[in-house]
């Protein structure tokens, strides 16, 4: 298994933070490792950790890359690389983060809740907070910011954009496939 550099239970306190799609807490071992592993391609789900977001280890794996299943506070699998663990721990703890490296992260299965595009601290669709729910998906971390300068923040077109552009949270997202009925926010 390769090493995380993130406690559990900093990883557990953001994805207990996200909103949750909790229906998956019954789930059987087998069941959340299938579930965690849908977020990756199968090359990298073959070779994946996975975890709970309590820090349960239910496989061990030797690749770069340790996936979660939804439930326990996340709401659709994903699987991360060393850099976007280094993310998540900054994320949680509410301090800057920079990436050292290209992190790459995937969510082959979609998002549950969604989450602003602009705001990382959002919990719920509101008017100006521009409410996303993507579909399939990967989320690219770059070390350098101003790559991301060439890139839109607008997300209706289908093409990569930045989330959270200005933050030190911002990340590119690549949709892959279809995306789900976005919710509708009246302007207040």
């Amino acid at each position: 298994m390769m090493p995380i550099k993130i406690s559990a239970a900093s990883l557990g306190l953001l994805l207990a933070a996200a909103p949750a799609a909790l229906a998956e807490e019954g789930m059987d071992k087998q069941a959340k490792i299938d579930n965690a592993l849908s977020a990756a391609t199968p090359m990298i789900a073959e070779n994946a950790s996975v975890m709970t977001p309590d820090g349960t280890v239910l496989q061990e794996g030797s690749g770069a890359y340790t996936c979660f299943p939804e439930g326990g506070g996340i709401s659709a699998p994903m699987c991360l690389d060393d850099a976007w663990m280094g993310w998540v721990d900054a994320y949680v703890n509410k301090t800057d983060f920079q990436a050292e490296e290209m992190g790459i992260a995937y969510m082959l299965a979609g998002d549950g809740e969604g989450a602003s595009n602009t705001d990382p601290r959002a919990e719920e669709p509101a008017a100006g907070n521009d409410w996303v729910i993507e579909g399939p998906h990967l989320m690219m971390l770059v070390p350098d910011t101003a790559m991301l300068e060439a890139l839109p923040t607008d997300h209706t077109t289908g093409e990569p954009y930045v989330m959270w552009k200005g933050t030190p949270y911002a990340h590119i997202m690549v949709p892959t496939g279809e995306r789900p009925q976005q919710p509708q926010v009246a302007e207040r």
